[in-house]
């Protein structure tokens, strides 16, 4: 009976740590950490952690429903224009569903075995460059995109290679593209870190 329950899958999903970013000094949105921890053979990562914002679950639930359209997929929670960025119950409320949206989503086998989901969860891609590498307009595959993103927010090892790395290479100011991502390497952010915008809030 323990060896059966050491084999059972299970994905844990959690949409947690709302914050507000400032893309301007007149527009301000809120983004949200989803954190996966999963022994499931479908990732490719087991644990990983990444930032989004509702206009991308917006973007990946029509997507879904597009390459899926037999499938009833569950409801985002209700864009208001009542909603308040500043009004805690409001953007838990709003956390809350997203994160129900996920965990019915990742119950799927049919959706777990789309490619934007994973690169939703696991990378920061934007919603352009995860079209791109679906359809094969990227030099890398998806898996490229998920372990190079992952390597980028490891704490340890690679930064102190990173730190090396930035003495012997301080005249030279391009960036690696050891990753296999070329020149798409900047539009994958460290994930979980604070960006800056949300320091001033």
């Amino acid at each position: 009976l323990i060896f059966i329950m050491h084999l059972q899958e299970f994905v844990t999903v959690l949409v947690r740590d709302p914050r507000i970013q400032k893309e301007d000094s007149w527009y301000s949105y809120i983004d949200y950490e989803i954190f996966i921890h999963t022994n499931s053979i479908c990732f490719t990562r087991k644990t990983s952690c990444v930032r989004r914002r509702f206009r991308e679950f917006v973007w990946l639930r029509q997507r879904l429903q597009s390459n899926a359209v037999l499938i009833q997929l569950p409801e985002l929670p209700s864009k208001t224009p009542f909603f308040n960025m500043n009004n805690p119950h409001h953007v838990d409320h709003r956390r809350q569903g997203l994160q129900e949206f996920l965990e019915k989503i990742l119950q799927d086998v049919l959706l777990l075995s789309d490619s934007r989901l994973h690169l939703f969860l696991q990378t920061q891609l934007s919603p352009e460059d995860m079209e791109a590498c679906v359809s094969g307009q990227t030099k890398f595959s998806v898996a490229d995109a998920i372990h190079s993103f992952a390597s980028l927010n490891r704490r340890f090892p690679v930064e102190d290679e990173e730190r090396k790395k930035g003495k012997n290479d301080a005249d030279s100011d391009s960036e690696s593209s050891s990753s296999g991502l070329g020149p798409s390497d900047d539009s994958i952010s460290c994930g979980c870190k604070a960006s800056p915008a949300s320091e001033e809030s």
